[in-house]
């Protein structure tokens, strides 16, 4: 069985990695001459976050210790934490903003399932708070295959991402950059879930197959937000342009959902041709997830 995730030890790896990406410069304190190892040292963030360097060498360490909000925030400042990145901070430090239970199965209403299916020409899909894609339209089988044919696992964006040739084929050199991003946004959903044991069971699982999964895992990077515009590539049709929109659903705040919508270049033409070739291949309506 996998083990759940220790906040305090993910705590102590995320503040060490944050400061050794920081200068004195960046800090605001003069230049020391070569150092030994990377960074601010923690007697210099001890000193800017006005905490003693017993207590935050402690808090580094991982030692189960308790923290304010406050100081948490004088740590962030020091660090230059963005927002997502400070957000995590709480997470860990068990000072959590609301949080949105990702145990509870979620589902689809068929209102959502015919907004997705009226966006015609433009991918769309819906995730759930595990990043598990439950539901999608016919534009986003065009791109990435017959979601119907698919495992559970395999439907998992994350997995998606680092275990399926077509998908990454599809990001081009884009994928590097993308799958950084998941697994940001994988590391940011652990932290506000480590005790629901699906993530370190997901985490584990992704390890074993994957070795560039493991390798951005302890970049420590973090990231929330991913709309950005998107370049894929289609075998047969070349270059695909979209604009990314993706917003959290009203009604589930648990589910997330995405659409590329295609850009006036040709994509749209494009577009056309594979939902055709698509709907031709798979006669019988579209057979879309609607429960978990």
């Amino acid at each position: 069985m996998a083990n759940r995730l220790d906040r305090y030890e993910e705590l102590s790896r995320f503040l060490r990695a944050r400061r050794e990406r920081m200068t004195p410069q960046d800090a605001g304190l003069p230049g020391s001459g070569r150092r030994r190892t990377p960074g601010l040292r923690r007697s210099e963030v001890a000193m800017l976050a006005d905490v003693g360097l017993d207590w935050y060498t402690y808090l580094e360490q991982g030692r189960h210790i308790n923290v304010s909000a406050e100081v948490l925030d004088r740590i962030a400042e020091v660090l230059r934490l963005d927002e997502s990145e400070r957000r995590h901070l709480y997470h860990l430090a068990r000072k959590q903003f609301p949080l949105i239970d990702t145990k509870q199965p979620s589902k689809v209403t068929p209102e959502l399932q015919r907004f997705l299916d009226s966006q015609n020409l433009s991918p769309a899909n819906v995730m759930d708070g595990r990043m598990n894609i439950i539901a999608w339209n016919e534009a986003y089988c065009a791109l990435n295959g017959d979601l119907a044919a698919m495992s559970d696992r395999e439907r998992n964006f994350v997995w998606m991402t680092f275990t399926s040739p077509r998908f990454r084929y599809i990001k081009g050199d884009q994928w590097e950059l993308h799958a950084r991003r998941i697994v940001a946004n994988f590391h940011a959903g652990y932290a506000r879930n480590g005790d629901d044991p699906w993530w370190s069971e997901q985490f584990e699982a992704l390890s074993q197959s994957s070795r560039e999964f493991r390798e951005f895992w302890d970049s420590q990077e973090v990231l929330d937000a991913m709309d950005a515009p998107k370049t894929l590539h289609c075998p047969n049709l070349g270059k695909l342009n979209f604009d990314l929109v993706s917003f959290q659903y009203l009604n589930e705040a648990n589910l997330t959902v995405t659409i590329h919508v295609p850009h006036q270049d040709g994509t749209m033409d494009k577009m056309q041709r594979l939902l055709s070739d698509y709907q031709s291949q798979h006669s019988r309506p579209l057979e879309s997830s609607q429960e978990v």
